[in-house]
């Protein structure tokens, strides 16, 4: 029964609005996800029964409250499947730092096992289960720029794709996703309309960058919540700034910033003044959304040998 190993992307919102609270408990959002070729390896080996997951991160639960083992779990019983899996989850993406990790890991679990399994179901017909999963996870089924609607689930790519270089800083401190959405609680207006995302969106169309149209309004939120990081972040938007980037911002709820560079030797130039800082900084690259459907499917198309499901 052989095994499959898939990379899992990370992701940055170049802007994010928090537009009001829906009935639902959740928030009515607009976001811009951008994926990037940072990502941690899942690796899937079946077994005869069970989901177990491991990590070499102590701050990833590895019991069934880990989103990629609820997701294994979904999935085989939406599959009717009774063979086990291991999960296998060897962390680059910094934890709890607004990059959508445990999203991420979860939607590269169900394209996995999709294809391990034999269901055939592919990024549409995994959509349903990804949003039952969390907001972010249907996002990773597509990848490349996109426009997030509602909770965040409702994801429509852009004609144009952004290409660039990111520069990142991990501030090494989880921020609670949730804690940061309460203190947005405590100073939400209901906005029924805001049109900075969408204004973006039509001049990028134009081929005008407009990148200081977008803003963060989970930013005020998360520092609120983590006050300790104020001074590091604003160090950091500084020298992203005096390095010429195209966009610096928090990440989701953060911790994580990064700034967007057009040019490669601008953003070495900002890493390595970051890194000088004390900061740990690290580069990488946008992911289209050509890129990012052609890695999965050379991913896919070269894994192992199918192994069967009992129904």
């Amino acid at each position: 029964m052989t095994g499959l190993r898939v990379a899992s992307y990370a992701k940055i919102n170049l802007g994010l609005e928090v537009l009001a609270l829906r009935s639902d408990g959740y928030h009515e959002l607009r976001t811009l996800f951008q994926t990037i070729d940072l990502h941690d390896d899942i690796t899937l080996q079946p077994r005869r029964s069970g989901i177990v997951v491991r990590c070499d991160h102590p701050g990833v639960p590895t019991d069934e409250t880990n989103l990629a083992a609820r997701a294994a779990s979904a999935l085989a019983k939406y599959g009717h499947v009774t063979q086990g899996i291991e999960i296998r989850i060897t962390k680059r993406i910094p934890v709890a730092g607004g990059l959508g990790g445990g999203s991420s890991n979860a939607a590269a679990t169900l394209l996995g096992l999709d294809r391990l399994w034999g269901l055939g179901l592919g990024p549409a017909g995994l959509h349903p289960l990804a949003r039952r999963l969390g907001a972010d996870v249907p996002f990773f089924l597509m990848g490349g720029t996109a426009l997030g609607l509602a909770r965040g689930d409702e994801v429509y790519p852009l004609h144009r794709q952004i290409r660039g270089h990111v520069v990142l800083v991990d501030a090494g401190r989880p921020v609670s996703t949730a804690a940061v959405f309460r203190r947005v609680d405590e100073s939400l207006t209901p906005r029924e309309k805001s049109y900075t995302i969408f204004l973006f969106v039509s001049r990028h169309l134009e081929g005008e960058s407009g990148f200081s149209l977008l803003s963060n309004d989970l930013e005020s939120a998360a520092l609120s919540e983590a006050p300790d990081l104020r001074e590091a972040i604003e160090r950091t938007r500084g020298i992203l700034r005096g390095a010429g980037c195209s966009l610096a911002a928090l990440s989701g709820s953060g911790s994580s910033f990064f700034g967007l560079f057009e040019d490669a030797r601008r953003a070495g130039r900002a890493r390595r003044a970051l890194e000088a800082a004390g900061l740990r900084a690290f580069g990488c690259r946008t992911l289209s959304l050509e890129e990012y459907r052609w890695r999965w499917s050379r991913t896919l198309g070269r894994a192992g040998a199918r192994v069967g499901r009992t129904r």
